[in-house]
């Protein structure tokens, strides 16, 4: 499986193991939950099916997904693991390798990592040309994820109260940047939430991947009455180019 991601090279690959048991590779790792992956997967798994809902296995705990028809095609939704939130002490290092001053934070988002299956490093900028302008260090955030197990770092911008733009540096994958990372909505959603930024009953929109040329829309919903956190989306058939 892990050569087969290599060869892929996508930010990750999955697996389909067994009964709905899945497993996610990227190409340099294997990972523990991967969102838009599980999406892809319930989506290709309906095409076959039809619409409907199953409960993937994956290394973090069962994952519930829900596929039904809607007007872009098979929409997807999953319920993430049990999610939860972590106070940082401190962030210089990790904005010294991305090149970002502390006063570009934005500081009604305070640095946090979050967890929705995988961890991630939430870090916010002031302005959306901040967000646009990605250049790190790759080997020296490698080494910073890899102590702290973070999968990605979650930069995110405010656009509105329920609307934001995400971008993920994945060194760890192998890859410079993921352009949709359904783990991390979902991790950022926990953490709207736990920080009392939004409040549930909410819908989210995430765009991420517009900086690389590939657009991604993902949707986080957020109940009063669980602390899950659920993660929507579609997905686009890839062409055999062979």
């Amino acid at each position: 499986m892990q050569a087969i991601a290599a060869e892929v090279g996508y930010s990750e690959t999955a697996f389909l193991t067994g009964d709905e048991t899945i497993r996610y590779f990227s190409p340099k790792a294997e990972v523990p939950f991967c969102g838009h992956a599980t999406v892809a997967t319930a989506v290709a798994l309906a095409e076959r099916n039809g619409p409907g809902s199953m409960t993937f296995s994956t290394a973090s705990g069962p994952v519930p997904v829900s596929v039904e028809k809607s007007a872009d095609g098979l929409r997807a939704t999953l319920t993430s693991v049990e999610p939860y939130v972590e106070a940082v002490s401190d962030v210089a290092e990790a904005l010294d390798i991305l090149g970002w001053r502390a006063d570009e934070l934005d500081p009604a988002l305070p640095p946090y990592i979050a967890y929705g299956g995988a961890r991630h490093l939430v870090l916010s900028a002031s302005t959306r040309q901040r967000l646009a302008e990605l250049e790190y260090d790759f080997d020296r955030l490698l080494g910073y994820m890899l102590e702290r197990d973070l999968t990605t770092v979650q930069l995110v911008w405010r656009e509105s109260a329920h609307t934001f733009h995400v971008r993920d540096p994945f060194p760890v994958g192998g890859v410079v940047e993921d352009p949709a990372t359904g783990a991390a909505a979902a991790a950022f959603g926990a953490y709207l939430r736990e920080l009392g930024l939004v409040q549930p009953p909410a819908v989210l929109t995430l765009y991420q991947g517009q900086d690389m040329g590939r657009p991604s829309e993902i949707q986080v919903e957020l109940r009063p009455d669980d602390t899950r956190v659920r993660v929507s989306g579609t997905a686009v058939p890839i062409p055999d180019l062979a």
